[in-house]
Formats: C-alpha cells, structure tokens, sequence
C-alpha cells in the first residue's frame, strides 16, 4: 500500500485529464471507459487549477473539480461562490486523507480569491460537516395521482388569458437563461447557470455520456406575452391490462418567475391526455404544487432530504450581504477548525442593512462554522440546532434573537444539482 504522503494531490493538467476522467467514472460506479464526445464535453468544464486529482505514481486515484458560481442571499444580492463538484476516491484508496488534502487546498485558494461561500451538493451526508459545511436547503418530490387532483379536464388551461407552447431545444437555449435570471434574482439559494447548462439540457452535449432523447420543453407566457414560465419534462410509455393508458410525466426542471406561471405549468401537466401520474422532480419544501390542486392529498411526498450545502468563508460579507426583516443585535462565537473566518462577531441587523463586525465582547451564540452555514439562507432555527445541542448559547434567549433576525418568510431553495 503507497504511503499516503507518497500521493501527489495536485491540479490536473491536460494530459492527466483524460486519467482524471476515468477516475470520476469509477468513483461514481459508471463505467470506467470515457467516450471521446463525454471527454470533449467535461473538458469544456476544465478549468486550470480549480481541477484537482490525487495520484498515485501515475494513475489518479482522487478527483475534485471547483468553479465560479453566484448564490442569491437573502433579499436579492448575489454572492461569489466556490462551486465544489465531482468529488470521488477510488475504492481502493478510501481513508487516506485524500479528501482532505484536495478540500483544504480549494478552500484557502477560494479564500484568496475573496470569495464569499463555498456550496456543494452532498452525495453522502456525514462527509462535509467536518470541512464546515452545512446543510442549508432541503428539497422535497411528490408525485401526483392526477385523477384524484379534482381537476376538471374540460377547463381552459391557463385559465388567466396566458398560454403555454410546447418548443424545442433551440427555443430553450434562447428563452431560458433570460427566465432563469429573473428566477434566481427573487429566490434565496438558487445558483447560476453557466451557458453550458442549457446546451446540456438540450442535448447540444452530453457530460454523462448516455445516448440523448429529447423531452418535451412547454413555455408559458402571459396575457400581454412575456415569457414567465417554463418545464422540461419526459413520459412513460405504460398501458394497464385493461387496455387504458396509465402514463408517467416526470418533471425535469420547471421554472417560474410568477404563481400564475407556476399554476399554469402544473395544471397543464395534469391535464395531459393519457397522463395519470405526474412525478414533480425536485422542488422546494414549501412548493405551492400541492395547493395548486383542488384536493393536495394527490400530491404525495416520495423524497424530503438536504440539498445545497453551504461553507461559510467570509462572515462579515455573508452577513451583510443578505436582508433582515427584523431589528436586532447579537454576538456570534463562530469557531472554524480550518482557521479561515473564525472569531467573535457583532452583528446589528434591520431593514435598512446590516453591519457585522468583529468584537472583543461577550459572545450570546456560539457555533460552528457549519451551522452558521445552516442558518446563513434563513431555513433552519437557532432554537432547533440548540435543543440539538449544535449551538450554544451564552446568554438566555440568543437563539429566538437569531431566529428573529435570519428565519426568512418563505424558505431558501437551490433548483440545481451541480
């Protein structure tokens, strides 16, 4: 067994990428062969230095990709991100602090480009709690018995004088990004989309190396014609025994800038012919679909997990960089094994900004960076991670303060996987 100091964690070049690839295959249980058009696609991803393997002599063994990205905050603001992505170790070379190494170098060169938070979606839970990471958006999919939703199929559908297009790829690659800007500027914990987003989502390219088979893409557009509302979503080909289709639409992606555009997109899935279940892909926790319908017990809860995690990396600038609806003060114990942003913090908050700084007084909350993280987006409670025993507090009442403070009036969603 190589010792682990005589593994060369360091960035890919070009000539490993190909190595480096089929690390990543393995790492995720695909098959370890990389074809020549998911090569070319993924080195449209590579980005020099932010592309990390570790390598034993001359075969990778450990991959670690990261990249530019902005996250919505709290009112608005979009904060620079380090992205943190394709992140594997070879069965064979588990528990030798690989990780570590890869982690620790991503995040002090994250820090020295100024940014703000590193995000990342966890495979495996128990794994980036100890790099400070925290969980901070979950993520919830139903599944519609549509013949129970209590729709009536002969309704107009949109009903509000809109209506809705089935386009193609080109269409979406010309509408989306537009639409999605509009999306993620209201909406705390969505993420970016770089240009190769869309062109993968259509099948311009293909990342993952499976054969493309185009999904329907539906626009919905307003009364006066704008473009508020879009879903890309695929069917079944499933028939029962008694000769009656019993058809499968499962929801891609769906995005919508207004309720009447989200309305719209869900009634019009429900409402197509031979479709008797619609599975509604990953939505945010308090998603109005269920409410859309006439009776929302058809829309059964099938997955509720965590979903983007954050790292804080910078306190000051998370935190006045987000809003607050309340007015408050309070300090912060933030402790950082990693050294990057620890300390004690004051942080007086209202609806006309925020200031945090740093402050020799005494602390009210002590906690981890990765609760900070947990609590940055407004979606966990203070209150909650104390009876947890995951924060502390140093003065009676702290957590409600916090709560007060960060809880946000509708909860933080990510609608990416990344």
């Amino acid at each position: 067994m190589t010792r682990p100091a005589d593994i060369d964690v360091r960035p890919v070049t070009e000539a490993d990428f190909p190595d480096w690839n089929r690390a990543l295959n393995t790492g995720f249980l695909m098959p370890p062969a990389v074809a020549r058009a998911q090569l070319d696609a993924r080195r449209e991803q590579f980005v020099p230095g932010r592309t990390l393997g570790a390598f034993d002599g001359k075969r990778c063994v450990a991959t670690f990709r990261s990249f530019d990205q902005e996250i919505t905050a709290v009112g608005g603001a979009l904060v620079p991100a380090d992205a943190v992505s394709n992140v594997t170790v070879t069965p064979t070379h588990r528990r030798r602090g690989l990780l570590t190494r890869m982690m620790a170098q991503d995040l002090a060169a994250a820090k020295e480009r100024g940014d703000v938070v590193s995000t990342l979606i966890a495979a495996e839970y128990p794994i980036y709690g100890r790099y400070g990471y925290g969980p901070a958006t979950t993520m919830t999919e139903w599944t519609v018995d549509v013949p129970r939703a209590g729709l009536d199929p002969r309704a107009r559908i949109p009903a509000d004088g809109g209506r809705i297009d089935l386009v193609d790829g080109a269409d979406v690659r010309d509408l989306g990004p537009g639409l999605h800007e509009r999306v993620r500027r209201s909406q705390p914990g969505a993420v970016s989309r770089p240009e190769l987003w869309w062109r993968a989502r259509t099948g311009v390219v293909s990342t993952n190396g499976t054969p493309w088979t185009e999904p329907f893409y539906a626009v919905y557009r307003s009364a006066d014609g704008e473009v508020e509302g879009m879903v890309s979503y695929r069917a079944d080909d499933h028939w029962g025994d008694a000769k009656q289709p019993l058809e499968t639409a499962t929801v891609e992606w769906l995005l919508a800038a207004t309720p009447a555009a989200e309305r719209a997109l869900w009634h019009f899935l429900c409402s197509i012919d031979w479709i008797t279940t619609v599975k509604s892909g990953w939505r945010s926790p308090d998603d109005l679909l269920p409410h859309l319908l006439p009776d929302p017990r058809a829309a059964r809860v099938v997955t509720q997990a965590d979903w983007l995690w954050v790292r804080i990396l910078d306190v000051v600038r998370a935190l006045e960089a987000r809003t607050y609806e309340g007015r408050g003060s309070v300090v912060l114990e933030v402790g950082d094994r990693a050294g990057l942003t620890g300390g004690r913090w004051r942080l007086e908050a209202g609806p006309d900004g925020a200031s945090c700084t740093a402050t020799t007084g005494s602390a009210d909350l002590a906690l981890d960076v990765g609760e900070l993280g947990t609590l940055w987006l407004g979606d966990e409670s203070a209150v909650r991670l104390a009876a947890l025993g995951r924060v502390r507090e140093e003065r009676a009442g702290a957590a409600r303060v916090v709560d007060a403070l960060l809880r946000t009036s509708r909860r933080p969603w990510c609608p990416d996987m990344f």
